[in-house]
């Protein structure tokens, strides 16, 4: 039996959830929302993404705050409007879509790395002028040379960014989703509070490792105590810039995450310091998720460069990581997940309105044969 196409319980306060098989969509910012709020675009994405196959679908980094997108064009949770739309376009997406597949919320703040221009625009930082804003961050360090510094962030701007997870948090949950997904990774504020490299903070919040990681543990704290559901956080095991967060950190982060009820780690890597020399490869960051997996016997995720459906096999049969998730791959091929069943000899629930795109010989994947057309 295949172990991508097994099934994987996550216990959480609300109770167990099972994933029909190991397949995850990584978040994937889309850039198309209207002063935070959900479109049509999302509509469109979410919908065809929950029929990829995946037992999990995650939805991109979605601002706890304005200023805490990434671009003026991200996605938020921080006010009635902003959830209203959420939930109307999530509600239609999961209509059009298996009722088995579960809907992981990345919630995220960008910290320094906010009021950015869309990736296609060039990605720079954006002066007012251009409709950027104002940034935050543990310490008045910009992320690249010549970039307007942010504001570092004060004890009662802290106390706001807490408060605004667990704010968001709490919409979540009436949103219906499974599982919530802190964004701890890719030069995020809470992944700049736990590199030295950003954080150079005098405070109870910077300096030793015991400080950097007080903040993003104050943060996860509390939107455990709010939200009942699945609960994880992602995170970039390492800076790869010497001197700074690196596995070690990352292992011994991940213990105390558990310890405050922490269901998951999604392992990922880089993205604090234009500096990084990242190893490029098939799967280079699955031996982060190994190292943290056997260190702290959690849920693991993997992700980077894992594109074929044998490779995702073997990372589970190595017992390298519990779940596989992909980005890239599946807006590339959306039905990856159909793809990798009918290789695998696995299984999975589709709208039978798509049965009949595989050969018949093939069609088991679906776990029903089509009914043949006239």
């Amino acid at each position: 039996m295949s172990l991508l196409f097994s099934p994987l319980t996550l216990p959480s306060p609300r109770g167990d959830l099972t994933l029909a098989n190991r397949l995850v969509v990584a978040p994937m910012c889309q850039y198309s929302a209207q002063d935070g709020c959900a479109t049509d675009w999302h509509l469109m994405h979410w919908a065809n993404l929950l029929n990829s196959g995946a037992a999990m679908f995650t939805i991109e980094a979605t601002a706890v705050l304005p200023e805490g997108r990434i671009t003026p064009n991200c996605l938020g949770l921080w006010d009635d409007p902003t959830e209203a739309a959420l939930s109307e376009h999530l509600q239609r997406a999961r209509a059009l879509a298996p009722h088995n597949t579960a809907v992981c919320l990345q919630l995220a703040h960008a910290g320094r790395k906010a009021s950015s221009a869309v990736p296609w625009l060039g990605g720079q930082l954006l002066a007012p002028a251009q409709g950027g804003w104002e940034t935050f961050a543990p310490s008045a360090l910009p992320h690249l040379p010549g970039e307007t510094a942010p504001t570092a962030i004060s004890a009662a701007k802290l106390i706001e960014i807490r408060d605004a997870f667990v704010a968001a948090a709490r919409r979540a949950a009436r949103l219906g989703v499974e599982a919530i997904e802190l964004h701890g990774a890719h030069g995020y504020l809470l992944h700049q509070f736990l590199s030295p490299l950003a954080n150079q903070r005098s405070d109870a919040y910077g300096g030793s490792f015991e400080n950097r990681i007080r903040f993003p543990l104050e943060v996860f704290a509390a939107v455990r105590h709010a939200f009942d559901g699945v609960l994880g956080l992602r995170l970039s095991a390492s800076d790869w810039v010497d001197g700074g967060w690196d596995l070690p950190q990352s292992i011994e982060f991940s213990q105390r995450l558990k310890a405050v009820g922490c269901d998951f780690i999604h392992v990922s890597s880089g993205g604090v310091s234009p500096l990084q020399k990242i190893a490029l490869g098939a799967g280079y960051q699955v031996p982060f998720a190994q190292a943290i997996r056997a260190a702290t016997g959690m849920v693991t995720t993997a992700v980077g460069l894992i594109t074929e459906a044998r490779q995702a096999e073997a990372i589970l049969e190595a017992g390298d990581a519990d779940l596989i998730a992909l980005a890239r791959a599946f807006l590339y091929q959306p039905r990856w997940g159909w793809q990798a069943a009918a290789a695998l000899g696995g299984t999975v629930q589709a709208s039978p309105q798509y049965w009949r795109c595989l050969p018949r010989e093939a069609q088991a994947v679906f776990g029903k044969m089509a009914v043949a057309q006239r």
